[in-house]
């Protein structure tokens, strides 16, 4: 396990990339199976998702669109518990099959607060693809089919998840150490 310092914390390695480009090609298959005629648009939400998503959409062997949204919820290591949509979707979802890619899942307020504003854009489904899953956290009953890891309730950082803004360009998931 390697250590890395960022900011004023030590955070020490809990997933490596070559588990994450395994369970990442895993989530796909998946999604290939099950949207095989669908021609899905993936809604990643920014900033988090998008090494996922781009992982994600290079796996995928069905014809399949990408855009981005970018909510905000997070300052430092806690969630502030208020979702701030900052950019919002341009698209038109009537009709389409809509995936939703996140990074990380926890209490569940920011998918669902995302699945209602979907919602009124009348898409034919909506879909939740998350890296990662925190179950002991969730507070909203989701259905979250597609889930890549299923992690305790640990603050972490790496392939585009972040503290205060550094530490997204790691390659593997790192997890705070107890301070």
């Amino acid at each position: 396990m390697s250590l890395v310092k960022i900011h004023d914390k030590i955070f020490e390695t809990s997933i490596p990339e070559e588990e994450i480009k395994r369970r990442v090609k895993a989530v796909a298959e998946q999604i290939n199976r099950d949207m095989a005629d669908k021609n899905p648009l993936l809604l990643a939400v920014l900033n988090g998702a998008f090494v996922f998503a781009a992982d994600l959409m290079r796996e995928l062997t069905i014809p399949c669109e990408i855009s981005f949204v970018k909510l905000a919820s997070y300052q430092g290591t806690t969630s502030t518990g208020t979702v701030k949509e900052v950019i919002g979707i341009n698209e038109n979802l009537a009709g389409r099959t809509v995936i939703i890619v996140e990074d990380i899942v926890e209490s569940g307020t920011t998918m669902k607060r995302m699945i209602e504003s979907l919602g009124t854009r009348n898409p034919a489904s909506v879909h939740i693809c998350t890296l990662l899953l925190k179950p002991d956290r969730l507070k909203v009953d989701l259905d979250i089919e597609y889930v890549a890891f299923r992690i305790p309730n640990d603050f972490i950082l790496g392939y585009g998840l972040d503290y205060d803004q550094q530490g997204r360009q790691l390659r593997d998931i790192y997890t705070l150490k107890g301070e």
